[in-house]
């Protein structure tokens, strides 16, 4: 999915490492020698667990408000697992499509593929494998609106935005965020078995908050990503112009957020939080113009403390829209 996450940088940039694992990911041959316990650990590393933590930070607390108090716990806990495997095979596919320009960039030349832990049949064949496994899962022990959102998910995270955004348009990470929006609506339907205006509001809450998230970080990494063709906005557009993208979708994020209360799905607590926290974002979004406008660079440009605001941010709102219900 499209909610992401910082990954290691190995120490020596990874360059030489991913140029000697090219050959691996073209004959799908890894090394001789691929102990259980790191095989075990890069299957794991394929469905990006870091990732997936958000992704249930976004899904649970809906479930919360959706059941209006505590949702049934076994219920839950098989959304989330569900949840887990569909978004897991959708980052495996994604590393197995993604495999030739992971292993030129530094940020990503310790995943699996790269390394040859794991080779591209093994990585296809667990990605869809996982697809299955999850669509099953939801549909069998939670709902079938619910296994479809995630498989539409999983679809158009695999196939609109690693195969057909994501190497086309600056653009990419924004309708490819559409994947990234799912778990809301499907925390709702897991509960309802259908959907309303909170879970959509929600949606775009996240829709709104996925490029002004990624583009900080991908300011960062921009020349990796410039090494491999991907036209992520920074590596075509001036840090002005992404700074002010930022901005605009910041003022926008915020706006939805608060539209859960006037339409009688939350009360005076979320209305706090959101109030707060979307003001420090937005404190946070014009800082980063401002120094962008000074043609700041470097680490003097601190974009990164943007982009860990934005996962402060997004669980500080997700973590009051659980708790708002037994405010009422």
């Amino acid at each position: 999915m499209c909610v992401t996450a910082v990954e290691s940088r190995p120490a020596d940039g990874g360059t030489s490492h991913a140029v000697e694992a090219m050959g691996d990911i073209g004959t799908s041959r890894g090394p001789t020698h691929r102990p259980f316990g790191a095989r075990v650990k890069a299957f794991v590393a394929l469905t990006k667990p870091r990732i997936i933590e958000l992704l249930l930070i976004t899904t649970v607390p809906v479930m919360f408000l959706a059941e209006q108090g505590v949702p049934d716990l076994g219920l839950v806990l098989v959304t989330c697992l569900a949840g887990y495997l569909s978004a897991g095979g959708a980052n495996a596919l994604n590393m197995y499509i993604d495999r030739d320009i992971d292993a030129l960039m530094d940020r990503t030349s310790q995943r699996p593929l790269v390394t040859g832990m794991v080779s591209p049949r093994e990585c296809l064949a667990f990605g869809v494998a996982l697809a299955i496994a999850s669509t099953l899962l939801f549909g069998l022990a939670v709902n079938w609106l619910s296994a479809w959102l995630a498989l539409g998910a999983l679809l158009f995270y695999v196939v609109v935005y690693t195969m057909l955004l994501k190497r086309r348009t600056s653009q990419n990470i924004v309708w490819g965020g559409i994947a990234g929006c799912m778990p809301v609506l499907i925390g709702w339907s897991a509960v309802t078995n259908s959907l309303s205006w909170a879970p959509f509001i929600l949606f775009m809450v996240i829709f709104f908050w996925t490029p002004p998230h990624y583009w900080p970080l991908s300011m960062k990494v921009k020349d990796d990503y410039a090494r491999v063709g991907v036209p992520m906005l920074p590596v075509i557009a001036s840090n002005k112009v992404v700074a002010k993208q930022i901005v605009l979708y910041s003022w926008v994020m915020v706006a939805v957020s608060l539209l859960l209360t006037p339409l009688g799905y939350t009360g005076w607590f979320y209305t706090l939080v959101a109030l707060a926290a979307g003001g420090w974002w937005l404190w946070e979004a014009h800082a980063l113009q401002n120094r962008a406008k000074a043609e700041v660079t470097g680490g003097k440009l601190k974009e990164m403390r943007l982009f860990h605001w934005s996962i402060t941010y997004v669980s500080l709102l997700f973590v009051a829209v659980a708790v708002d219900p037994f405010l009422r």
